[in-house]
């Protein structure tokens, strides 16, 4: 077997693998719908038990922390979905999700962590400086100590295996079921990158369009890197400061409103970070001779020294 990049890893067990993502994909859309559920059943078990008041659907309602959490968890347990689908029906090692070392590379997700911090910190502050768009949202109130830290201890929780969760699905199973077929990247990086800005609902035709950038550097930077760990850094960062600042305000994590919401300024200031961001780790990866390749017959397909 020759190297592979990452968009083909689906090939590792040759050419059956292409008719294997179909079955994978169908498994990966039940364990969602199950995982769902689950977290649905989980909560109104909860919720009988503990007495929990009913909202107009007549769902156990948690207020907005609890809520956010349930939300946060049925994503997060799309990850063991994908794996599970890419060991039975492709049966493949679910590690060529991560990486085309087979694994999860954690030296290099912590180099796109700490590149990721500065720079969304950056872009999350100029937001906050830029002037409300019209018919802007109404004043921030302070959640209050309590709700605060209970909101951004489960922000800091779950928030990391929801953004992985998201790019192991669209960048990783979407982006590899695609590259199973077609040998282009880009063919494979563009529908899971319209996919995950449509996941996030409707917004303004910015916001859409910001998600679509996201995604489209978050797969550029996959197959370069030859793993998902660049695009889960960025992902986690940008979750977890801004869901993190979301729980300092009254209301703010029960808010419908998501990155789809977005005003043209904002998505200036957003597509400028994630440019910088896609620049820097490129030009570490070339200096840390990140692989790129699955090892085929060229060696170990580890970090080279």
């Amino acid at each position: 077997m020759p190297p592979l990049p990452y968009h083909r890893l689906a090939l590792v067990t040759g050419r059956r693998g292409r008719w294997r993502t179909v079955a994978g994909t169908a498994l990966v859309l039940a364990g969602v719908l199950v995982a769902a559920l689950v977290v649905v059943l989980v909560g109104e078990v909860a919720g009988a038990f503990l007495h929990r008041p009913t909202d107009d659907e007549g769902l156990r309602a948690w207020g907005g922390i609890g809520d956010t959490a349930f939300a946060l968890l049925s994503l997060a347990l799309v990850t063991p979905a994908v794996f599970l689908a890419a060991r039975w029906a492709q049966r493949r090692p679910a590690g060529t999700l991560s990486s085309v070392t087979g694994r999860l590379r954690w030296r290099w997700l912590g180099r796109c962590l700490l590149v990721a911090l500065p720079l969304v910190t950056a872009s999350l502050g100029v937001m906050l400086l830029l002037p409300e768009p019209a018919g802007g949202g109404d004043d921030m109130a302070w959640a209050g100590l309590p709700d605060f830290l209970l909101g951004l201890a489960t922000v800091c929780l779950l928030v990391p295996f929801q953004a992985s969760a998201e790019e192991y699905a669209f960048r990783g199973w979407l982006t590899q079921a695609v590259g199973a077929w077609c040998r282009s990247p880009w063919v494979a990086i563009v529908p899971g990158a319209l996919l995950f800005a449509a996941a996030h609902g409707w917004g303004t035709p910015w916001g859409f369009a910001d998600l679509v950038v996201f995604g489209l550097v978050a797969g550029f930077l996959t197959v370069r890197t030859g793993g998902l760990e660049a695009a889960i850094g960025l992902h986690v960062v940008n979750n977890l400061l801004a869901m993190g600042l979301s729980s300092a305000v009254a209301g703010a994590l029960a808010s419908e409103e998501t990155a789809a919401d977005m005003d043209a300024l904002s998505v200036a200031v957003d597509v400028a970070m994630l440019c910088a961001y896609a620049a820097i780790v490129l030009r570490l990866a070339a200096r840390h001779r990140i692989a790129a390749l699955s090892a085929g017959s060229r060696g170990t397909g580890e970090e080279l020294p």
